[in-house]
């Protein structure tokens, strides 16, 4: 969405011209009968009669004159892709030059003439993306007219299969919320719409993002954000890739909710094991059935999981395969699979050791950093403290060892130096006596 590609075929003349090429464009898309007399009858609602304002100076005529052109729109027109993006780029122009950007009749025009360039049937999707992106880029930055110009823009999109189109940045998105001057209610609405539209295009990651960042902006206390809040936690638990839920336990929203199965079964993600989920289950089989939460979806997370905490709580040490097997309560053949989707994961990293039947883990993910993981870490710090103590003194003693000899080995240099001295300087009487 450039600004540099923005077009104004119709740039010259006055007032009069351009709306009598509107005018022309319009009648375009008229049977051809009609065509000249469309034409004529905004020519004559131009014409200034002797002893009238001219035009130039009343500005009611002027809103008027281009009220009825721009209410005879009706699709994109019969022209070539410039034209079209012409006479859209000259309609712009008039509409925010007529009327101040935030008065009701800008947004009564704004919201007539975007469904109108959404649903024409008569254009490719290329040039609606053009004309609405130019639109986008002409309103003020701040303009609260930029949220239904972009669901536009969305809605296109998403309809067509082509989010890739957009080009739509979690930095962008962030920026244009923080400029916008709109209601905290239109902002949460334009989130719930990018995750539908993420969900849409098979993007359920960077939905989930969207999905944290449109509860995060609800009211806590209203009755409709736990609905929102018990969405959330259910995509969380399916997501295959989301294996992080402290973000979401954090979430004022989701804590509200903390009397619903579904928090429990989040805590269960946050610090429990297979056993508790299983436990879960068995309770409440009418959540799971109702969330349409996957049974064996659920048992492959918290496996994972588990195995992350296993590894977090050995990192530096050889796990046994039946360690490991043990944990997860499955077969001691199918360690080293679960050991590698761990790994795919991000979960852990580490080194299979097929032989001796062990995991060397070197780096691995707490799924959240309570007192208990604080105090695995502290004690590791104390043991790495230790190792790298150990390693000073040896260091030390082995210098105080190389200046000892060092010591030794100075006098009888020394004394070499001497006797040679002495000699030398003999000789040296010697030959001149």
């Amino acid at each position: 969405m450039s600004t540099t590609d923005a077009i104004a075929i119709f740039a010259e003349g006055t007032f009069e011209d351009q709306m009598a090429e509107l005018a022309g464009y319009v009648s375009q898309s008229r049977p051809e009968p009609e065509r000249a007399s469309y034409v004529q009858s905004i020519q004559q609602k131009l014409a200034v009669e002797e002893g009238q304002t001219p035009l130039a100076d009343d500005i009611a005529r002027r809103r008027e004159v281009f009220s009825v052109v721009l209410g005879d729109v009706r699709g994109l027109g019969d022209g070539a892709e410039r034209e079209i993006e012409g006479f859209f780029n000259l309609l712009y122009a008039h509409l925010l030059t007529l009327w101040p950007i935030d008065s009701p009749e800008t947004k009564k025009h704004v919201s007539d003439l975007l469904p109108i360039i959404t649903s024409s049937t008569t254009a490719e999707s290329a040039i609606k993306y053009r004309i609405l992106s130019n639109f986008f880029n002409t309103l003020p930055r701040q303009s609260a007219l930029r949220l239904p110009v972009y669901e536009a823009l969305l809605d296109l999109a998403s309809s067509n299969d082509e989010l890739y189109m957009l080009r739509v940045s979690r930095a962008d998105v962030e920026k244009w919320l923080q400029e916008w001057e709109i209601a905290p209610a239109e902002k949460s609405t334009f989130l719930s719409t990018l995750v539908n539209a993420f969900s849409k295009a098979g993007q359920p990651d960077t939905a989930y993002y969207y999905k944290l960042a449109h509860v995060r902006s609800l009211d806590p206390a209203s009755q409709s954000t736990q609905h929102a809040a018990l969405d959330a936690i259910a995509t969380a638990v399916s997501n295959p890739t989301v294996f992080d839920f402290d973000p979401l336990f954090k979430l004022d929203a989701v804590l509200v909710t903390q009397s619903h199965p579904l928090f429990a079964l989040l805590r269960v993600f946050l610090s429990g094991g297979l056993d508790d989920l299983r436990a879960w289950q068995r309770a409440h089989a009418d959540v799971t059935e109702s969330y349409g939460l996957d049974a064996a979806q659920l048992e492959r997370k918290i496996r994972l999981l588990a195995l992350a905490d296993l590894g977090f709580q050995n990192i530096g040490q050889d796990l046994p395969y039946a360690h490991v097997a043990t944990t997860l309560q499955v077969d001691l053949s199918k360690v080293e699979r679960w050991v590698i989707d761990a790994i795919r994961a991000g979960l852990l990293t580490g080194k299979l050791a097929q032989p001796a039947q062990t995991l060397r883990v070197t780096r691995a993910t707490a799924r959240a950093f309570g007192p208990q993981e604080w105090a695995l870490l502290v004690k590791r710090l104390a043991g790495w403290r230790a190792g790298i103590a150990g390693v000073l003194d040896v260091v030390a003693a082995a210098r105080r060892r190389n200046d000892a000899v060092a010591a030794a080995v100075a006098p009888g240099e020394k004394q070499s130096e001497t006797t040679q001295g002495e000699a030398a300087g003999a000789a040296a009487v010697e030959t001149t006596a």
